[in-house]
């Protein structure tokens, strides 16, 4: 048995909980009432999902006692680079910024063992998942069809690539961050998309929104964040002689 602390935000009280395994429903209440509403998510549809997804089982076993701090989890990977479920808050945040409505087709870049994908399912009208590494598109496949949620499509692609044959797509949300401007994904919004990431370009990292508007692209700053950078979005490394 554990014992953590959720740190206030703003004028909340402090939260504190006992959770012994699997006590997972309580973690999942106090996660969306310390982490995610006192940041400013206020969708209900978004808190609703993130009630209703079970966050433990994405995660490998050894980390369900964790699952609900607000940090980013270390699921695995191989390969170009780990991958990594978004802290709560940040997973929430980002949603919120991407106001996926129902006839919306979307896609989640890197997303890991498709916890993001899960909460977007019941958003939007189709939901497409690229994952670089093809064991982590298996594991991903296999939790949401456990879940029943048939609408997510998990694909293995880098996160660059994204899904031309998917494409347009209404909202495309990365999960992580990026060093780059990463072109390809700019050129798979539809007139009016939106594309929701961290961008890590300068310090500090700032999560950002691009919307593609009669075929030009414009963005705006949202909020400073911090995420792990996906594999395949990583900046060029210069040679210094």
């Amino acid at each position: 048995m554990r014992r953590f602390q959720i740190p206030p935000r703003g004028p909340s009280p402090p939260c504190f909980w006992v959770m012994p395994m699997p006590v997972f429903s309580t973690a999942r209440q106090k996660m969306v009432d310390c982490q995610v509403r006192t940041n400013d998510v206020t969708d209900h549809r978004i808190i609703d999902a993130m009630l209703a997804v079970p966050r433990e089982a994405f995660v490998p076993e050894g980390l369900r006692t964790i699952a609900y701090l607000d940090r980013d989890l270390d699921v695995g990977g191989s390969g170009e680079g780990r991958s990594y479920l978004l802290a709560p808050q940040l997973t929430g945040k980002l949603l919120q910024a991407a106001e996926i409505t129902a006839s919306d087709n979307v896609l989640i870049v890197g997303c890991a063992t498709g916890y993001l994908a899960a909460l977007a399912a019941p958003l939007g009208a189709r939901v497409t998942a690229t994952e670089n590494d093809p064991a982590l598109v298996s594991r991903a496949q296999g939790i949401l069809a456990g879940l029943g949620l048939a609408k997510v499509t998990v694909k293995t692609a880098g996160a660059a690539e994204g899904d031309p044959a998917g494409a347009p797509f209404d909202v495309i949300i990365l999960n992580g961050a990026t060093e780059i401007a990463p072109e390809s994904l700019f050129g798979q919004l539809g007139e009016g998309g939106r594309l929701v990431g961290v961008f890590a370009k300068s310090h500090p990292a700032r999560a950002m929104i691009v919307t593609r508007s009669h075929g030009d692209l414009g963005n705006r700053v949202l909020f400073d964040a911090a995420a792990p950078v996906l594999p395949g979005l990583e900046r060029v490394q210069e040679f210094v002689f």
